[in-house]
């Protein structure tokens, strides 16, 4: 199943300095001038034709190492495999109290839903919960910043996923304004040390970036605006962030640089291709859980053009 998204709000993910209709209002009206690798191009979300320079690229953007999506046969049959292990896992889990805890984080129309929609598709869902938080309510915005979350963490047997995160406040909320400079470099300050406690712990804990292309998020925002079953997907706020593509790759350089960790490492996922991004992300899980009737053949080699870690990684 190619797409699956978790049902919330857009404008959901910011805990909030300013209102999200004050950049809606501000949002450019018409075509939208922007550089891409060097070149004025022109991008209008409003015409439903895509432009040819988007088009050729979307799969390849960014230094994509694969030029064809991989073919659905083979995807159809190895997510499979992946999914009777992962439903084996969960198993485990129940049965030793164990606990798993995902992270799916990265740019808007990285494919961080439609990851999280195959990772839980046949689990039970009394002990496999998603979590994706809307805006903080007033209580929620006087306390700690990391307390709902917290609130969230899995108890024994259960495995949780967040589509998004307390990483809101390294990248959207900086580069939006919705947080201060010093709230930002708190944050970055005082996230490994909440990271090592989850470590400590013993819960087994992934952080997943899917890094996308520019012409990539492109074509998926165009997607979204003219698809009728994803335009509830779209919004304003997307595109206020078109021209801050450099902004947002800075803070990602930034976040993952301050809070990688050999205890709670950024695992980095090329997700151009949302089949190659969602199996990766799945054989990861599955080899870092030591469940019983684990089956390494099943779950195959790991594609290193496609997954690694940290600062590294990204600068391949």
């Amino acid at each position: 199943m190619e797409a699956a998204n978790s049902m919330r709000p857009k404008l959901g993910r910011y805990a909030c300095m300013k209102k999200p209709e004050d950049d809606a209002a501000t949002t450019p009206q018409g075509p939208l001038k922007i550089k891409v690798d060097g070149k004025e191009r022109e991008f209008d979300i409003d015409n439903p034709v895509l432009p040819d320079w988007i088009e050729n690229n979307k799969l390849t953007a960014g230094g994509y190492p694969y030029d064809k999506k991989m073919k659905s046969e083979e995807y159809d049959k190895t997510l499979e495999r992946l999914q009777i292990e992962l439903v084996k896992a969960q198993a485990w889990l129940q049965a030793t109290g164990k606990r798993v805890m995902a992270l799916s984080e990265g740019r808007d129309a990285a494919g961080k839903g439609g990851t999280i929609f195959v990772v839980r598709q046949y689990l039970n869902p009394r002990t496999a919960r998603n979590v994706a938080l809307t805006k903080p309510n007033p209580a929620e915005t006087g306390q700690w910043y990391y307390q709902r979350y917290v609130a969230q963490f899995p108890t024994a047997g259960e495995f949780v996923t967040f589509d998004r995160s307390w990483y809101n406040r390294a990248g959207v909320e900086p580069v939006m304004g919705f947080c201060t400079p010093e709230q930002y470099e708190r944050f970055l300050d005082e996230t490994p040390h909440l990271e090592r406690m989850i470590s400590n712990e013993g819960i087994h804990f992934f952080k997943f970036w899917l890094n996308i292309g520019r012409e990539t998020q492109l074509e998926r925002f165009h997607d979204r605006r003219w698809s009728p079953l994803k335009n509830w997907k779209f919004s304003p706020i997307d595109i206020a962030g078109i021209n801050k593509w450099d902004d947002y790759t800075k803070a990602r350089d930034t976040m993952i640089e301050r809070t990688h960790k050999e205890f709670a490492p950024w695992i980095v996922v090329r997700a151009n291709d949302k089949r190659r991004a969602r199996l990766a992300v799945l054989q990861r899980i599955l080899l870092s859980l030591p469940y019983e009737g684990r089956d390494l053949d099943a779950i195959g080699k790991e594609d290193k053009k496609i997954i690694g870690e940290g600062p590294s990684f990204l600068e391949k």
